[in-house]
């Protein structure tokens, strides 16, 4: 039978060991280390975690246990919270979908008439109107192929 240490086990010593006594030198230190405990709680506005000089002890040697958080009362559903007046006067307006209204479909008026498309630089399309000087367009067409010659 071999004497190594089961998994998960980081030691055989199974007792529980004593509890050492408190000395004179180990009070003193414990005393100025729960004023600075309690200073630097106050200072980080943890006011829940300011402890008495017993408390402080129990917290060092690993023996605290905090006081447990008493809630006043369970929750309760409690409906949604509806207006009591249904009439407001600042709400109602004459026409209630006006900020909502339909777009006007865009018509064509006929100002201007569209005589082809033109290619200006690598694949650019550009619209070919005819003006009221140019009927057919020629102008402007030859325009946009002299640019793109240049």
């Amino acid at each position: 039978m071999t004497m190594s240490l089961v998994r998960g086990m980081t030691s055989l010593n199974t007792k529980k060991r004593k509890a050492t006594k408190m000395t004179a030198g180990r009070l003193q230190k414990l005393q100025k280390d729960h004023r600075e405990h309690n200073k630097y709680m106050k200072r980080i506005h943890a006011h829940s975690n300011v402890m008495t000089f017993d408390e402080y002890v129990e917290y060092v040697s690993g023996n605290f246990k905090p006081k447990a958080k008493t809630s006043n009362k369970a929750w309760t559903y409690e409906g949604p919270k509806l207006r009591e007046t249904q009439h407001v006067p600042s709400r109602v307006t004459k026409d209630s979908f006006a900020p909502a209204l339909q777009k006007q479909p865009l018509q064509y008026s006929g100002e201007r008439r569209l005589v082809g498309i033109a290619t200006m630089h690598k694949s650019n399309m550009v619209p070919v109107f005819a003006d009221d000087d140019d009927k057919n367009g020629s102008k402007q067409a030859t325009e946009i192929a002299q640019m793109r010659r240049n």
